[in-house]
């Protein structure tokens, strides 16, 4: 393999072990080996990448030095949920649910058809799920609580009812 002479040999074993991200570092090194002159198999057995991949690194190295070897950015689907509406869902998911709604808690399934209903958005039991995460909520919520319950009441039953529990034996032995 043919690498231009862009950095030394030992500028670019700095740049590899001085390399925070795993990714460009795995590069470089690459870089670096075949620049010592070592087959491309080789270089492909010591950084564990393909053979088309390794021939890749060269080229964008030959082609942009040291500039062509990180990632690129890649576009993606964009979201069903505009960027500028996400504010406006956190503060409904916040508000909690309303009678209109329906329910007293608001799992992936409310959360689902709330977005179809206000915002006009169809996703996926999973996609809730995903976009809640990227808002940084959790898939925990609490239990829900009936809006007549009496907290006092329920102290009172749980101080006055009987334990009418037992532990169980730790080691419950199946039948053979």
């Amino acid at each position: 393999m043919n690498v231009k002479k862009h950095h030394a040999l030992n500028e670019l074993l700095k740049l590899y072990k001085s390399q925070s991200d795993p990714r460009l570092a795995r590069r470089l090194h690459g870089i670096y080996l075949a620049a010592k002159g070592l087959t491309c198999i080789q270089v492909t057995e010591i950084t564990g990448a393909k053979r088309r991949t390794v021939q890749q690194w060269v080229r964008r190295y030959n082609k942009d030095g040291i500039a062509g070897l990180p990632d690129k950015p890649r576009s993606g689907q964009p979201t069903k949920l505009p960027r500028h509406r996400e504010q406006a869902f956190c503060m409904r998911i916040e508000a909690g649910p309303t009678i209109a709604d329906g329910i007293s808690v608001l799992n992936g399934a409310a959360i689902q058809r709330l977005l179809e209903r206000e915002f006009g958005v169809i996703y996926s039991f999973r996609g809730v799920y995903d976009l809640l995460y990227r808002l940084g909520y959790s898939c925990l919520c609490p239990r829900p609580q009936h809006e007549k319950a009496d907290p006092k009441a329920q102290e009172e039953f749980k101080k006055t009812s009987l334990k009418r529990w037992s532990r169980s034996n730790r080691n419950i032995r199946a039948k053979k």
